[in-house]
């Protein structure tokens, strides 16, 4: 496998796995720690870093922030758009 693509899933995995892992803390902090939520700049910073996919598995598995556009179409977007990215460099 070339090493930049190894590099490129293993950012991505790592990425993806970060997402996860605070949109579920956000979660958690919506019902017992309200002072210590995470910013839905931070969670769509994630997203566009590479973690759209997870967070928006994630948020719609835990129903965590569903009733938000801002995710449930802003998500989307993201995703579509990143994978634009990527077919376009394959091309190139």
């Amino acid at each position: 496998m070339n090493p930049a693509i190894k590099i490129a899933l293993i950012y991505l995995a790592v990425i993806s796995l970060v997402a996860i892992i605070v949109t579920i803390y956000d979660k958690i902090a919506a019902k017992k720690r309200p002072k210590h939520r995470i910013r839905e700049n931070t969670l769509l910073l994630l997203a566009i870093l590479g973690g759209a996919a997870a967070e928006l598995v994630t948020m719609l598995l835990i129903r965590h922030k569903t009733r938000h556009k801002k995710f449930m179409i802003g998500l989307p977007v993201i995703i579509v758009a990143q994978a634009a990215a990527i077919a376009l460099a394959v091309i190139l």
